[in-house]
């Protein structure tokens, strides 16, 4: 059996989700504060944020998910932001998905 790291440890107390949840929506909070002074303060504390929260709340989860559904062009950046994988598999996809409509739409002998 694999060893677990120390915060997957920490993660399965409720006290720890809940705090890491609340740090969360802090950083998201702080970040708009932020802004305005010089340095990449907001790009670095509102996806940080936004990770703590959705790691450890379900509810954020699906709050994120109804965001994502009916913006899908902001709901992009924040996965390009966040470096999320299942975002970048999804872009795999779809550019292989345009790529093979492509091919069929211009015909194999096509020049």
């Amino acid at each position: 059996m694999a060893n677990r790291s120390l915060y997957q440890r920490l993660r399965t107390n409720p006290r720890v989700r809940t705090a890491l949840f609340v740090l969360g929506v802090l950083l998201m909070i702080a970040a708009p504060l932020l802004g305005p002074l010089p340095g990449p303060g907001f790009v670095i504390l509102f996806p940080a944020g936004l990770m703590l929260a959705l790691q450890n709340s379900e509810w954020a989860k699906r709050v994120y998910v109804r965001f994502k559904r009916r913006h899908p062009r902001y709901a992009g950046w924040t996965d390009r932001l966040m470096r999320r994988t299942s975002a970048a598999r999804r872009r795999e996809r779809e550019a292989l998905a345009a790529s093979d409509s492509e091919t069929l739409e211009n015909g194999p002998n096509a020049n």
